[in-house]
C-alpha cells in the first residue's frame, strides 16, 4: 500500500499558511490587515507564516507607501498556485483512496 500523506506539501500543513494560500489563490492581492482580520491572527503571527511561504516563493510581498504609512500585499506566484494545488489534489486523492 502507497503512504497516503507521501504528496502531501509540509509547508501547508499549518492551517494559518492554508488560509493565506486559500485566500491568495481566489483573489489577485490582499493586505496584510486585510488578511490579519479575515484570519483573525495577530500581526506576528501572520508576519511568520507569511516569512515561511515567501522564503519558499510561493507568495510575491509587495511593499508601498500610502502617504506616510507602508502598505503591504501580498498575492500567489506561479509556483505557489502550481504547489497549493497539487497539495489539493494530493489531499483529495488521500481521502478518496482511504
Amino acid at each position: 500500500m502507497k503512504n497516503p500523506i507521501e504528496s502531501l506539501n509540509k509547508i501547508f500543513d499549518n492551517r494559518i499558511r492554508l488560509g493565506v494560500m486559500s485566500v491568495l489563490i481566489v483573489n489577485t492581492s490582499i493586505s496584510f490587515n486585510e488578511l490579519k482580520q479575515l484570519l483573525e491572527l495577530t500581526d506576528g503571527n501572520l508576519a511568520s507564516h507569511l516569512g515561511t511561504l515567501e522564503q519558499a516563493q510561493y507568495i510575491h510581498v509587495q511593499k508601498a507607501f500610502i502617504g506616510k504609512k507602508t502598505n503591504t500585499t501580498y498575492s500567489i506566484t506561479d509556483l505557489g498556485r502550481h504547489s497549493f494545488k497539487a497539495h489539493l489534489d494530493a489531499l483529495e486523492k488521500m481521502i478518496k483512496g482511504v
